[in-house]
């Protein structure tokens, strides 16, 4: 029971410093710039926990990654907030220009909305899982999320049930918010990667 104790404490402790790293170095990049390679350097060290490495330095890690990483992550988050900004103003024009003709456009619209959240939830665990190009990366998370509607479902009430139990209690969304869920995300889509990898080792196998 000690033992047990003591690794939960250590675990606890870990989460918390990782949280406070990615909100530290989001900070140091004043946000805009720190946000991706801070989020990148986060992801990077769920993946290696999931794969078994948890003895690793964790600041050395995070912060070889986050210099590796700023450039190519930064180019992906422009892209993202291009998109972003491409959605908000033709929420914002539909809002302005009601009519029938209008309200025919808004369904594909929002479904462009929800494919593009999705495939952003898959986005970061295959930038850390696959050496690949952002065009590929973007292509990868797609496909993994249209082909794994059970995943995607399992995300969103993860991430839905997480933020509600830190919300109601007092100072934890502060202290693991960022890495809880990004420990959760990494952790589905890591079980995602292995499917996808069994199926293309078997079609290999059968041609």
């Amino acid at each position: 029971m000690t033992r047990s104790l003591f690794a939960a404490t250590e675990w606890i402790a870990k989460f918390a410093y990782i949280n406070l790293l990615w909100m530290l170095f989001t900070i140091v990049g004043l946000v805009i710039f720190g946000f991706y390679p801070s989020t990148i350097a986060m992801f990077t060290i769920m993946r290696k926990w999931i794969m078994g490495n948890s003895d690793l330095a964790v600041f050395k890690t995070f912060w070889n990654t986050f210099k590796k990483e700023f450039l190519k992550s930064n180019l992906l988050g422009l892209f993202i907030t291009i998109v972003g900004i491409i959605i908000y103003i033709n929420l914002q024009y539909m809002q302005l220009n009601r009519g029938t003709l209008m309200e025919l456009t808004h369904i594909p619209l929002y479904l462009f909305i929800i494919v593009f959240a999705l495939t952003l939830l898959y986005l970061f665990p295959v930038y850390v899982h696959y050496d690949v190009s952002l065009f590929q990366m973007f292509k990868n998370a797609l496909l993994i999320m249209f082909i794994n509607p059970l995943y995607n479902i399992a995300m969103i009430a993860g991430i839905a049930i997480t933020l509600y139990a830190l919300y109601y209690i007092p100072g934890t969304l502060f202290f693991f918010g960022g890495s809880l869920v990004g420990f959760l995300v990494m952790a589905t889509c890591f079980q995602a990667f292995q499917k996808v990898d069994q199926k293309k080792q078997q079609l290999a196998g059968e041609s």
